[in-house]
């Protein structure tokens, strides 16, 4: 009797932890109301954009990530030729941000990118930059032609370089100028470098007596730069398009950001640094509004 009351409590035993596990491995799996939430999984974003970007989409990343804790936005950031093509060589971007459209259009028609996803998000003004300390006494547009200067620009490839080659053109063709100024200008290049960021750095260092780079960059380094503005009629439309790339494996993320860049807090982290909005049409910043927006940016 003994034994066999024995045996039954053990019987009991093993039965109630059987019940036990497969209660308790029910309520791990299950999906009912009750049940923890999968968190997203996690998505590194490779952002490709413009030098000339890098300061404000820092803090865009930093806002974007706030809001997507899953996502690690990555950045690459340099002249946009070299993006572009890096991108239709198969590199592993995401999404693109160019600082003109004809880099954009590269991509276009590489087949990396829909053009009816391509947007315009930020327009940028053209500046010329000195040294703090200005060795070549820069005092106004045309002194840029003063023989024995030095002056960096960014190589005619990169948007921004291509933009100081315009400016001068323009102002060749303003009697003020004088229809030499431009090659007389261009006989003072020492460098031509591959993004705005060289060139700014260059300046800054005191290899260059003058450069030509954005608004936004001289924004982002006012304590160690002098400024020259340039005026609205010899100013050159400066667009960056941005767009998500088509063969992206995170396109959800990447519309996302897209559309964080475009937004109200994206545009007014844009603005910030800067950054003119996009044109709410095909023509360029009316002249007022650069000389306003110039002057309310110093």
């Amino acid at each position: 009797m003994l034994r066999v009351s024995n045996l039954f409590r053990i019987v009991l035993a093993v039965g109630l932890l059987a019940l036990f596990g497969a209660l308790s491995a029910c309520g791990s799996t299950s999906t009912g109301s009750g049940s923890t939430p999968t968190a997203a999984p996690p998505v590194t974003l490779n952002v490709f954009a413009a030098a000339s970007l890098t300061n404000a989409f820092k803090q865009v990343a930093t806002k974007f990530q706030a809001a997507h804790p899953n996502v690690t936005v990555t950045y690459n950031f340099g002249g946009s030729q070299a993006l572009a093509q890096q991108i239709n060589q198969g590199a592993p971007a995401d999404v693109f941000a160019s600082a003109n459209q004809k880099q954009m259009s590269v991509v276009i028609q590489g087949g990396e990118v829909d053009a009816s996803t391509s947007k315009v998000f930020a327009q940028n003004l053209l500046v010329v930059i000195t040294p703090k300390s200005d060795p070549g006494k820069i005092n106004q547009l045309q002194d840029l032609a003063k023989p024995g200067l030095k002056i960096v620009l960014a190589a005619a490839s990169v948007p921004a370089g291509q933009y100081a080659v315009d400016f001068l053109g323009k102002a060749s063709a303003d009697s003020s100028f004088g229809s030499s100024y431009k090659a007389n200008v261009l006989k003072n290049v020492v460098s031509y470098e591959t993004d705005v960021e060289t060139v700014v750095s260059k300046v800054t260092l005191g290899e260059g007596d003058a450069g030509i780079v954005y608004v936004t960059d001289a924004l982002a380094n006012t304590s160690q730069l002098g400024e020259i503005n340039i005026p609205a009629n010899l100013q050159t439309e400066a667009v960056y398009p941005i767009a998500p790339i088509k063969g992206s494996k995170n396109a959800a993320t990447a519309q996302q950001y897209v559309d964080y860049v475009l937004s109200s807090d994206g545009q007014a982290v844009m603005n910030s640094f800067g950054f003119l909005p996009p044109p709410s049409s095909t023509s360029f910043v009316a002249p007022t509004s650069i000389e306003a927006y110039l002057s309310r940016k110093r």
